[in-house]
């Protein structure tokens, strides 16, 4: 009786033995000790708590898009991408690192659902309120005499700014153009003639954008922004200007430097107690605008903004973000 109940267990035990041997999973492991490529059970625990801790700060890290949109006073505002943790290349990053390395977090941009091209054509005075970034926005419509110390000075600073012409001005000087474009600066469409385009008809405001748009075109490049001459627009502005393709831009904050009694300090103070995120600054090529123009960038660095083209402001692209954190 005894010999038959162990003869049995054996019959039955066999086909386990067989699994446990023979399965893929038990032959896999098998191999890897024979080669020494075998992970240890502390190994898989530490990379359990590794990706607990990069869920959670997966969690915590997480700014969602903000979408763009018509608001009351500032009417059309661009939306800024969202940002959440690339968990798998952080985790593989943390892992090449040793784990027990200072790693970084590896982010990836979350695109906005609503663009500026999918709003209604509105002005823009500024950009999105969360982008750490602001633009010069240098009008010019006469003169040449202060643009070669104003570029120094930019160079000099590393700041690509815009610079919207007026066609008159244009016209006249397109070499001077032309090194705009080879200094890394933007252009922009100033119409024609500098009238106030609110009290012109819409034959004229179209002339007035098209003449100037065609002289840019010369020099290999579209507009993408339109600047009403004095911030002057009405319906029929917006609506040609978007004909073109371009959106109508007006600004942030006034330097006022084209008044004679504003002085470089009283210029650089407004500047400062006027700036922010996503500002846009409004200036000229005078000469009290160069003498400003070191402390103006000054200030605007000191407040953590980067500066950038109108279209750098405008855009949802996120301004870059490196984070290191200690190790766990």
């Amino acid at each position: 009786m005894k010999g038959r109940l162990q003869k049995r267990w054996v019959l039955l035990a066999l086909p386990l033995i067989w699994l446990a041997v023979c399965s893929p999973s038990v032959t896999a492991y098998v191999t890897s000790v024979k080669k020494g490529t075998a992970e240890p059970v502390f190994k898989q625990k530490e990379d359990e708590k590794l990706r607990e801790v990069i869920e959670k700060g997966s969690r915590a890290r997480l700014d969602p898009p903000v979408d763009a949109r018509i608001d009351r006073i500032w009417r059309a505002i661009p939306g800024y991408n969202g940002l959440e943790v690339d968990k798998e290349a952080t985790y593989r990053f943390a892992v090449k690192g040793g784990r027990r390395k200072p790693v970084s977090w590896i982010y990836r941009e979350i695109p906005v659902k609503v663009s500026l091209d999918q709003l209604p054509a509105e002005p823009i005075y500024r950009g999105n309120e969360k982008k750490p970034m602001a633009a010069l926005m240098i009008n010019v419509a006469w003169g040449t005499e202060h643009l070669p110390r104003m570029l120094d000075i930019l160079e000099k600073e590393g700041v690509a700014a815009t610079f919207f012409l007026d066609g008159s001005w244009l016209n006249k000087h397109p070499g001077e153009a032309k090194r705009l474009l080879d200094k890394g600066h933007e252009l922009g469409n100033h119409g024609y003639s500098h009238p106030l385009m609110s009290r012109i008809s819409r034959e004229r405001i179209r002339s007035e954008i098209e003449k100037t748009e065609a002289l840019i075109r010369r020099l290999g490049i579209k507009s993408a922004y339109f600047a009403p001459p004095a911030g002057d627009f009405n319906r029929v502005v917006l609506e040609e200007a978007r004909r073109m393709g371009m959106k109508t831009v007006l600004w942030t904050v006034d330097t006022v430097d084209w008044r004679k009694t504003s002085s470089p300090e009283w210029m650089t103070q407004r500047i400062r107690k006027g700036i922010g995120k996503g500002s846009l600054i409004l200036m000229h090529p005078t000469e009290r605008t160069v003498q400003a123009l070191p402390q103006i960038i000054r200030v605007i660095k000191e407040k953590g903004l980067r500066l950038g083209t109108v279209n750098e402001v405008l855009s949802p692209k996120r301004v870059e973000i490196v984070e290191p954190v200690p190790s766990f």
